[in-house]
């Protein structure tokens, strides 16, 4: 089993035949991803070869998914032009779409996201490593070699947690790692990732990686207390963090107690989710955790 990426899904990337598009499509063919094409309108009809693979360009994301039945897109499309990427994608009813692009306004991922959700597309990100199931699929910028398929699910806030804690927790694995992004208005959060993650037969146990500001985690917590049964570890960046001070891609202001590392950790270790002081710490908890549930 494996949480919104399988090795089924057929993958389109948005903006593929640019620097990034080409650097990380190539990343991700090498990783088994099943690229069917490419969409740039300016270069449509052409074809990219990938080492041993030829992928198609098209003009459109509608074109693209009659030809090849596509039902995923990557957005690797630079932020002036990236709302209108993914409204394409959504008018055209792709399932899923992982927009890579950080630097968006805030304002067009608003209305993308909002416009999306009525479409019935799921978008990851923006601003975000995108995710991977091990064995199956990589959609996005995430390390395909850091790691195994195995029996952890892990959401996280943070592109550079994500790969230290695939990293850490290589000999157990992973059954798939969803990097949701930092900006302050995202498409998948962190509850929607604890409830896929909670209806997946093989994941065991969930890690769940957040940062200072907002209240992301703090929602996470009343809605594991509700609605998840499995074993829960968590660690929250920006223990060591100023106070009212943007910090990172986050863009996390710190106001007072709220948003604070030390509140969503409270908040956290109140519902049972036990959470470490950092990243190595963590990946021993998840161990132990791991010992106690068998």
């Amino acid at each position: 089993m494996a949480v919104f990426l399988t090795k089924e899904s057929k993958v389109l990337v948005q903006g593929m035949t640019g620097a990034e598009g080409m650097k990380h499509t190539r990343r991700m063919i090498a990783a088994g991803t099943n690229v069917v094409g490419g969409v740039n309108p300016r270069k449509a009809g052409q074809t990219i070869d990938f080492d041993d693979r030829a992928v198609p360009v098209f003009g459109g994301v509608r074109e693209a998914m009659d030809a090849t039945g596509a039902d995923v897109t990557i957005v690797f499309v630079p932020p002036t032009f990236s709302k209108a990427a993914v409204i394409e994608a959504a008018d055209a009813g792709i399932d899923l779409a992982v927009v890579i692009t950080e630097g968006i306004p805030v304002h067009d991922s608003v209305a993308f996201v909002a416009y999306a959700k009525e479409r019935g597309t799921r978008i990851i990100g923006p601003n975000c490593p995108g995710l991977i199931t091990p064995g199956q699929s990589n959609a996005g910028i995430i390390p395909s070699d850091i790691t195994k398929p195995g029996r952890i699910g892990l959401v996280s806030k943070s592109g550079t947690l994500t790969y230290q804690l695939m990293y850490e927790l290589r000999d157990i694995g992973f059954s798939t790692c969803v990097g949701i992004g930092g900006d302050p208005v995202i498409g998948t959060t962190h509850i929607d990732c604890l409830e896929a993650f909670q209806a997946d037969p093989d994941t065991e146990l969930i890690v769940l990686i957040g940062e200072i500001g907002g209240d992301a985690e703090e929602r996470a917590a009343a809605y594991i207390r509700e609605h998840v049964t499995k074993p829960v570890v968590g660690y929250v960046a920006g223990f060591t963090a100023p106070e009212g001070k943007t910090m990172g891609h986050a863009g996390a202001i710190v106001s007072g107690s709220s948003g604070t590392a030390k509140a969503k950790q409270e908040a956290l270790e109140a519902v049972g989710v036990r959470v470490g002081s950092t990243p190595s710490e963590t990946a021993r908890l998840v161990l132990e955790a791991l010992d106690t549930e068998r």
